[in-house]
C-alpha cells in the first residue's frame, strides 16, 4: 500500500467499493451476484472473490444494530402519530429486510476490500 495514502488507479478506496458493490482490484461493479452474495470472481479483472474469508460475520452484528433503530423509530412514530398496527407492518417489515440487506452488502463489501488492500492471509510460523 502506497505511504502517502492515495490508493492505486483503479483500486476504488474501501468505502467506495463497499457502498457500490466495486471489485477491489479494478473498481468494476462485479462484487456481488445476488442481494448480498459475492460472485465468484470479476468479469473484467477476474479476481478471485472466493480466495477471500469474509464469512457472515457482520450479520449478527449489523442485525443487531438495525434492529435497534428500527425499534426506536417504530416507537417514536407510534408515540408521535399512533397509526394502526397495520400500517407499522407495511412501514418498517420492508424497512428492516432493506436495511439488513443493504447493510449486508456493505459490511462484506468493506471486509473484502479491506482484505484485498492489505494483503489479508493466514498466519505463518517463521522458520527462524
Amino acid at each position: 500500500m502506497p505511504q502517502n495514502n492515495q490508493t492505486p488507479k483503479g483500486r476504488p478506496p474501501i468505502a467506495r467499493a463497499a457502498l457500490f458493490g466495486l471489485c477491489p482490484q479494478c473498481g468494476a461493479q462485479t462484487l456481488f451476484e445476488g442481494p448480498a452474495k459475492f460472485a465468484s470472481h470479476c468479469r473484467v479483472c477476474s479476481l478471485d472473490f472466493q480466495s477471500y474469508n469474509v464469512g457472515d460475520g457482520p450479520a449478527a452484528f449489523l442485525t443487531l444494530i438495525v434492529g435497534a433503530l428500527i425499534v426506536v423509530a417504530a416507537l417514536v412514530v407510534d408515540s408521535a402519530f399512533a397509526p394502526p398496527f397495520w400500517l407499522h407492518i407495511i412501514l418498517w417489515v420492508p424497512l428492516t429486510v432493506g436495511a439488513v440487506v443493504y447493510g449486508l452488502r456493505v459490511g462484506k463489501a468493506a471486509l473484502l476490500a479491506s482484505e484485498h488492500q492489505r494483503k489479508a492471509a493466514e498466519g505463518r510460523l517463521s522458520d527462524d
